[in-house]
């Protein structure tokens, strides 16, 4: 069983000195709370922040501490800085990546000090971790302080399994597109294995920055990085769902209701429970709860407001103005409806422990929780946990994460004070019936994806990330395999290579009219034809005027336009081809029609085919008009005997009767080889795999499901591998 790692900003517990002596307090927080309930016999350590200063510990402080947090906690602490936690934690975390990434642009503070620090600190953590990390160890790298750490763990470890996972909202691009630095967070976040957050929206957001800024595609949440895999994913977070259903048994939770229950009397209560952050939409929600005391002053004296704000991040400007501004509107609030012996709000600024938060959710009839944007809200699955009579109901901002899995709440839009105002109302009069049926419904699945299935199954499947590469036919072309066919090439009297260009030879990454073969291609290419027994075919989807260009001066054979011309050496070019290309009018008029309604796309026409061009276009809006266009071809081309090839950002039409397989085959029929090499990247190339012998060798360029039996990397390692062969005679 490997030694799982855990990281984060913070450790589960936060220290305290008074007196020369140390005080261990649970530390606050949805990652702290949710892992506090892990068996305390699996193997884990757990590296943070202890929440005591550098300043604050003297070097023998600092062991002692250290020894306590290893021996009783299973923690190594991280210590900083009070400048560090001014300008990293302050700083870049909550004045830059916090605002942001929940979508508050105007709170969002940019400082290069700032960034430099958050790298500083990231770097601290790093020369902490590497003290404790074994080869078969997992790494687990929690939230948004902590960006840039699997990067450098990766750099460092370059096979050991590194995990992240986000715990806010990780915003859409053209959120994330603002910050200056953007592609490093990127970069560093990439350099995990497994990459988790709370909902599919966020994954894709993510999918999607990672596309337009890094330029990297994914299948099904899957990142091939220069051949490492990377997995993209949704874990919900789950709640010790037993701690809190059973709470209610507990003497002293009894105690504490009991209490809360005469003071409440017979008023309907609702719970409104946050951090004090401008994110929750507290001010919002008051604003509703004003509105709804006007316009149903019926309830005025028959219901109860008890709005919790637990201090947070004291030190920020923003967060000590909020705080001031919801005493105002509370004062404003209570003095516009209270009456002799009521006042519609009890508003607490502080923190309350479990047995306190879980006998105000027994007592609450209503719950209500409107954040403008939340990763999750661990609140809401706490409330219906604990009410076991399932008398009551759940208000959820349709903003926050965990809307997706509690579909059963009264789901709103915080920005529309009318709807939460009308929300309330409709709460209190919902039968009881349906509201046992909605809770019920709630719990059930709160049941089964608690917080210890949360943690199985984000370790299971980085346990096992490897295992993905099942998704892909072809074998890893490693070196055993490359030693094998040089060997048995050395040995063959007559060796024909087949090769694909763009991605194959070149990377498919750079625009058409920049991918001219260089000074290295060419030396390789010779290196391989100065022995009398190679032949080489390229075969590629250019026209061939442009294949004669660059090529013609070499002696290979060149087959242009997927195998619709062929030119042997330095003969003339010839085609097997139907010489019908008057479909070509009418899928002209379609692909016009598509130019006009996609910037930057183009239209290459070549002489059996045409080409539909969108590689410079807006990633995400090219593929939406990439499947109607699609939509629109099918029944054209399944009358007219034409194909579709969906290629590397590229959507070309051509007849059927024209394909690579066909092209070689032509080569395999006219003379005997004895060693065949067959590479390629495209879709296209499918039919050059499927045409070759059980003897050949075939490879793929990039992890995909393919034909090839084999699979490499990049362009640079079938260079790589041209280059040996060559130098082997």
């Amino acid at each position: 069983m490997p030694k799982i790692i855990i990281i984060s900003n913070r450790l589960p517990v936060t220290v305290e000195k008074k007196s020369n002596e140390f005080i261990f307090k649970q530390s606050a927080g949805g990652l702290a709370t949710g892992l506090s309930s892990l068996p305390s016999d699996m193997d884990y350590i757990w590296i943070g922040n202890p929440g005591i200063t550098l300043e604050n510990l003297n070097n023998d402080e600092r062991t002692k501490l250290k020894f306590k947090l290893i021996n009783n906690y299973k923690c190594i602490p991280v210590f900083l800085s009070s400048e560090n936690i001014k300008y990293y934690y302050n700083g870049y975390s909550n004045r830059t990546i916090w605002p942001l990434f929940h979508y508050f642009p105007l709170h969002t503070f940019y400082d290069q000090l700032t960034w430099d620090e958050y790298k500083k600190v990231n770097k601290i953590f790093f020369n902490e971790v590497i003290n404790y990390v074994k080869d078969d160890d997992l790494i687990w790298i929690h939230d948004y302080h902590l960006m840039l750490l699997p990067e450098f763990l990766r750099k460092k470890f370059p096979s050991i399994k590194i995990g992240f996972f986000l715990h806010i909202p990780f915003p859409s691009y053209e959120i994330f597109r603002i910050l200056p630095n953007r592609k490093e967070i990127l970069d560093g976040i990439l350099g995990s294995d497994l990459i988790g957050f709370h909902t599919y929206s966020y994954v894709r957001h993510f999918l999607s920055s990672v596309l337009r800024i890094c330029g990297y595609e994914n299948h099904f949440g899957i990142i091939n990085l220069s051949g490492r895999i990377i997995k993209v994913d949704v874990f919900p977070m789950g709640i010790d769902y037993d701690k809190f259903h059973n709470a209610d048994k507990d003497e002293k939770v009894k105690k504490e209701r009991n209490e809360l229950q005469k003071k409440v009397k017979k008023l309907k209560v609702i719970l409104s429970i946050d951090r004090a952050d401008y994110t929750k939409g507290i001010l919002q929600r008051l604003e509703a709860f004003d509105l709804f005391l006007d316009k149903y002053p019926e309830y005025i004296e028959k219901i109860l407001l008890i709005m919790i704000a637990v201090p947070s991040r004291p030190k920020i400007d923003s967060y000590n103005k909020l705080k001031n501004q919801i005493a105002e509107l509370v004062g404003n609030i209570n003095g516009k409806y209270s009456t002799l012996g009521w006042s519609p709000i009890w508003y607490l600024y502080k923190s309350f422990s479990f047995k306190t938060l879980a006998a105000l959710y027994s007592v609450a009839d209503i719950v209500m929780l409107t954040p403008l944007r939340d990763g999750m809200n661990l609140v809401a699955k706490e409330f219906i946990a604990c009410k076991n009579n399932k008398r009551g109901v759940l208000i959820l901002s349709e903003m926050a994460g965990v809307a997706e899995e509690l579909a059963e709440a009264l789901i709103v839009n915080p920005n529309n004070k009318f709807e939460v105002a009308d929300s309330i109302r409709t709460a209190l009069k919902m039968p009881y019936n349906e509201q046992a049926n909605r809770i019920g419904k709630m719990q059930n699945r709160l049941q089964s994806n608690n917080i210890f299935k949360w943690f199985e199954s984000f370790i299971d499947k980085l346990k096992n990330i490897n295992n993905y590469y099942i998704f892909f036919v072809s074998t890893r072309f490693i070196k055993e395999i490359e030693d094998a066919m040089i060997s048995e090439y050395i040995k063959m009297n007559r060796r024909i290579f087949f090769f694909d260009y763009d991605g194959t030879l070149t990377s498919f990454k750079e625009r058409p009219e920049k991918a001219k073969p260089d000074a290295e291609l060419y030396s390789i290419l010779n290196k391989l034809l100065s022995d009398k027994k190679n032949k080489i075919v390229l075969i590629s989807g250019r026209d061939r005027l442009t294949l004669d260009k660059w090529f013609g001066g070499l002696n290979i054979s060149l087959v242009a336009e997927h195998g619709a011309w062929t030119k042997e050496n330095s003969n003339e070019w010839f085609t097997n081809a139907s010489l019908d290309t008057e479909w070509k009018k009418e899928i002209s008029n379609i692909f016009k029609l598509y130019v006009d309604r996609t910037p930057k796309s183009f239209i290459e026409e070549k002489d059996y085919s045409i080409v539909w061009h969108y590689r410079n276009a807006d990633p995400d809006f090219a593929v939406m008009r990439l499947r109607e266009m699609k939509g629109d071809l099918l029944d054209i081309v399944a009358n007219l005997n034409l194909g579709i090839i969906d290629g590397n950002k590229v959507l070309e039409v051509k007849s059927l009767d024209i394909n690579k397989g066909k092209a070689c085959s032509y080569f395999l029929n006219k003379e005997k080889f004895d060693f065949i090499l067959t590479i390629g990247d495209d879709w296209t190339d499918e039919d050059m795999f499927s045409a070759m012998p059980e003897n050949a060798y075939s490879i793929k360029v990039g992890i995909a499901n393919s034909k090839a039996k084999y699979w490499i990397n990049s362009y640079k390692e079938v260079r790589s591998l041209i280059n040996k062969i060559g130098d082997r005679k």
